[in-house]
C-alpha cells in the first residue's frame, strides 16, 4: 500500500473513531448558516444535477441552504483547491469526482495534495460508461471490436470529453487490457464529441451512460458494452465489458469531501445525514432514473473508494503517458 493512500484512509477513518465529546453540542447545532457546495464543473451536466439533488435534499433535512456553487476550469483544481483552503468548519464542501482521483498522477504538480488536504465525508452515486460506436462501423459486439481494432492499428480514433476525463481513461484502461492501438481525439466536453461521434467523424466512445443513453435507443449510436462490472438496468441487454475483458471496471461516481481538520463531528453527522437520505424510498427511484447505483456508507468506505481509483487511474495514467492540457 502505498505512503499516499495509507495516509488517506488514516484520516478516513479517523473522521468516525475520533471521540466525539468536546464539540458534540456544536455538532448537533449545525448548520446553523448556509452551506456551500463547490463543484468543478459547468451547469447542466451530470455532476451539477448531483450536486443540486443533494443539495436540495440537505436544505430540507436540514432546515438550513446547501448552496451549489460552480467553479469549473482547471481539471477540477480551482474548485479543489478553493475547498482545501477554506476554513475546516464544515460550511464549504466539495463534490469529489473521478478527476479528484485522476490529477493526483495527471498534473506533475499540484498546489494541494488530495490525499492530506481533503477529508472524505461520504459516497453519493456511481454510475457506468458505455462502449458505442457509430453504426458504421462493422463491429455489432466486443470480441468483434477487438478483432477490426487490431486489423486496424491506429486506424480507429475514439472520442473523448478531454485530457485526464473518465471517457478517456475508460478507454485507455480498454487499451492497456486487450492491447489495441487507437487514436485518442479530446474535445473541450462531451457534447462535441457526441457530435462529432454520431455524424462519424470518430468511431468510438466510452460516454457517460446517462448522456448517449437517448441517441442508442434511437438507434444513432450501438452499444457494445457497459463498463461497470454489472449490466445496466437502463439497457439490460447490453452486456458488461467484463464478460469479455475480465476485471474491466470503469465508473463515474461522485461523493462529498471536506477540508481537512474538519471537526470529525460535523463529517459524522453529515455522513449520516446523506446516508438517511440515500435510503429513501423517493430518492433511490430518482438515483434509479438516471442510471446510477447508490454508494452509501461511512466516511472511511469513501475513502477507500478514492484511495482504490487513485491508485487504478494513477496506473493507467502512466501506461498511456496522458498529459494535463
Amino acid at each position: 500500500m502505498s505512503l499516499a493512500r495509507r495516509r488517506f484512509l488514516q484520516l478516513a477513518g479517523a473522521a468516525v473513531a475520533a471521540p466525539a465529546v468536546t464539540r458534540a453540542a456544536w455538532a448537533q447545532s449545525y448548520p446553523a448558516r448556509p452551506v456551500r457546495l463547490i463543484i468543478g464543473y459547468t451547469p447542466g451536466g451530470s455532476a451539477d444535477l448531483t450536486s443540486r439533488l443533494i443539495a436540495q435534499w440537505l436544505s430540507e433535512r436540514l432546515g438550513q441552504s446547501f448552496v451549489v456553487e460552480s467553479r469549473p476550469g482547471g481539471g477540477t483544481n480551482i474548485a479543489t483547491e478553493a475547498v482545501v483552503r477554506s476554513p475546516p468548519d464544515g460550511y464549504t464542501l466539495l463534490l469529489v469526482a473521478p478527476a479528484n482521483a485522476i490529477n493526483a498522477t495527471l498534473y506533475e504538480k499540484l498546489n494541494y495534495d488530495f490525499i492530506r488536504d481533503m477529508a472524505p465525508v461520504a459516497g453519493l452515486i456511481r454510475f457506468p460508461n458505455v462502449m458505442e460506436v457509430n453504426p458504421s462501423v462493422p463491429a455489432k459486439s466486443v470480441p468483434e471490436f477487438i478483432a477490426y481494432a487490431k486489423a486496424n492499428p491506429g486506424k480507429i480514433n475514439y472520442a473523448s470529453s478531454g485530457n485526464g476525463s473518465t471517457i478517456q481513461m475508460s478507454a485507455e484502461l480498454f487499451k492497456m487490457m486487450v492491447g489495441v492501438d487507437m487514436v485518442h481525439v479530446p474535445y473541450r466536453g462531451g457534447a462535441p464529441a457526441l457530435t462529432d461521434m454520431l455524424s462519424g467523424q470518430v468511431q468510438v466512445m466510452f460516454d457517460n451512460l446517462p448522456t448517449s443513453i437517448e441517441h442508442i435507443r434511437a438507434g444513432k449510436l450501438r452499444p457494445l458494452a457497459i463498463t461497470s462490472a454489472t449490466r445496466s438496468e437502463l439497457l439490460p441487454e447490453v452486456p458488461a465489458l467484463a464478460d469479455f475483458v475480465p476485471g474491466y471496471e470503469s465508473s463515474a461516481w461522485y461523493g462529498v469531501g471536506a477540508p481537512r481538520n474538519t471537526p470529525p463531528e460535523i463529517i459524522d453527522r453529515l455522513n449520516k445525514e446523506i446516508n438517511a437520505i440515500l435510503a429513501e424510498p423517493k430518492v433511490k427511484a430518482r438515483i434509479a432514473d438516471m442510471g446510477a447505483t447508490l454508494v452509501a456508507g461511512s466516511p472511511a468506505d469513501f475513502g477507500k473508494l478514492v484511495a482504490d481509483e487513485t491508485e487504478k487511474w494513477g496506473k493507467v495514467v502512466r501506461f498511456a503517458g496522458v498529459k494535463a492540457e
